[in-house]
């Protein structure tokens, strides 16, 4: 939706409703750093009451695919940061992008170009062999249009300005200046008539009504570029005012350098399906990747709205730290209701799944997981089926003493009337002292046998959830053959 089909929005910090923006290319996925600058967008227009747009920038036309942008998509809404309002999509306004141009050539902000690739290159090349900037130095600036040879084709270029300097007083980085002088005529359209993306962006933003550009600090040198866009169109319409910027420091590896594929995962959509993040964590962690509340850790969404302000975004590239995150992951799966996270945990476990008892378990297996898939490694054992796989340290256990020991605990347990915990726990100790053990001795080879692993949830809570029948059926697989007979 456009600024002047939207209602007055409530709140302003100059007078103007607060607009933000999240604005990706379709590159298949949502890129972890893409997601915190969203994150930024929608915390900074919810905490002053006003919008958050989204735009997809699909002119490259090659590698904005249908399931490039629902991948987009289907992150921002899995992080709940979806748009306000029907994204708009960059490529469906090149129309309005090349009216844009027509005004400022027409008002002499702008010019048509004719120099040729090769004189650019040549004119590359010197500067380069020179060892000086190059700068678009055309002579077609200030050219009499009659003098345009006919038909030859041509770019359109904004007169930038050559004088004095261009001051931007960014939220994040300060009061930033350059030299008009460094900013050169770039182009506003292609020889064949297409829109290039600083002029695109800068329209976008102006129909959209977006009064904060919050985005990645690479791009702060394209805002001076695109305020002589916005400041030429100011001069012909009026009505066109300066966005405000908050260039934010981009993500970092561990090791300092720049984010990328070595580091880890780069998609949001890996860290959902591939590491087991849940939302929540992930949304957390991104918002403490760079903005602090003094020493809070663990920030819930209603928190992060009422305290966030661009002020406490460090001018600094934050360091991406998997272990901080998974940890931050463990926090939430304690949290989370053991419904949901059965639901999430049981695609991932291989064969039929109970669900009900896997919603059962999960107060026990939650306690120390830190992601879904460490989840559904400790309810394996509740649906494996016997005869019951059993892994090499299980096996070191179940040594023939053991074996003998656990068809005297399947004997005893045979005996129990009541199956619950308590009772089992009771019964248990009971018999490690009648024999002079520790409680471990037995309690070793029977989590063993029943789940096949040396690590499991509470042996107590083990024998509940896998129920009186099953659980005999499992010790019992494990004793000497007289001991199983008399069971």
């Amino acid at each position: 939706m456009l600024a002047s089909e939207r209602a007055t929005g409530t709140a302003a910090t100059d007078g103007r409703t607060v607009v933000t923006r999240f604005a990706p290319s379709p590159t298949g996925y949502l890129h972890i750093g893409g997601a915190r600058t969203a994150l930024f967008n929608w915390l900074f227009a919810r905490h002053h009451g006003g919008i958050y747009l989204l735009r997809i920038e699909d002119t490259d036309r090659a590698r904005s695919t249908e399931p490039a942008i629902g991948a987009i998509f289907d992150g921002l809404d899995w992080l709940g940061l979806a748009g306000d309002e029907p994204a708009v999509f960059q490529f469906a306004r090149s129309d309005r992008h090349a009216e844009v141009a027509r005004v400022l050539l027409e008002s002499g902000h702008a010019y048509r170009c004719y120099l040729t690739p090769e004189e650019l290159a040549e004119r590359r090349a010197a500067a380069q062999a020179e060892r000086r900037p190059f700068r678009i130095d055309s002579e077609w600036r200030d050219a009499d249009p009659a003098t345009a040879p006919a038909g030859a084709p041509f770019v359109v270029r904004i007169k930038a300005p050559r004088e004095g300097e261009t001051v931007i007083d960014d939220l994040v980085q300060g009061q930033v200046t350059v030299s008009n002088a460094e900013i050169d005529d770039f182009v506003l359209l292609r020889s064949d008539g297409t829109p290039t993306y600083m002029l695109a962006v800068v329209v976008d933003d102006h129909d959209m009504g977006v009064t904060h550009i919050i985005r990645g600090d690479d791009h702060l040198n394209n805002a001076f570029r695109q305020l002589a866009i916005i400041r030429a169109m100011h001069g012909v319409q009026g009505g066109w005012p300066d966005p405000i910027y908050a260039h934010v420091p981009l993500i970092h590896g561990s090791d300092g350098a720049k984010l990328s594929k070595r580091h880890g995962a780069l998609g949001v959509d890996a860290y959902r399906d591939e590491m087991g993040i849940l939302p929540e964590a992930l949304f957390n962690y991104l918002l403490r990747l760079g903005w602090g509340h003094g020493d809070d850790e663990i920030i819930a969404r209603e928190q992060a709205v009422e305290w966030f302000d661009i002020a406490h975004v460090g001018k600094s590239p934050s360091r991406f730290d998997i272990a901080k995150l998974q940890n931050l992951n463990g926090h939430y799966i304690r949290e989370a209701e053991d419904a949901r996270l059965a639901a999430l945990v049981a695609p991932r476990i291989a064969g039929s799944v109970d669900l009900d008892l896997l919603t059962r378990a999960m107060p026990v297996l939650k306690v120390r997981a830190k992601d879904l898939d460490e989840l559904a490694a400790g309810a394996v054992f509740l649906f494996a089926t016997r005869p019951l796989a059993i892994d090499a340290k299980a096996e070191a256990l179940l040594t023939p003493d053991a074996r003998d020991l656990l068809g005297r605990v399947h004997e005893r347990f045979a005996a129990e009337n009541g199956w619950t915990s308590e009772r089992l726990e009771a019964s248990l100790k009971e018999m490690a002292q009648e024999l002079g053990l520790g409680l471990g001795k037995l309690a070793q080879p029977l989590r063993a046998a029943l789940t096949g692993q040396t690590t499991s949830p509470g042996i107590f809570d083990v024998l509940v959830l896998l129920g009186r029948t099953e659980s005999l059926a499992r010790i019992g697989a494990q004793v000497p053959a007289a001991a199983g007979n008399q069971a």
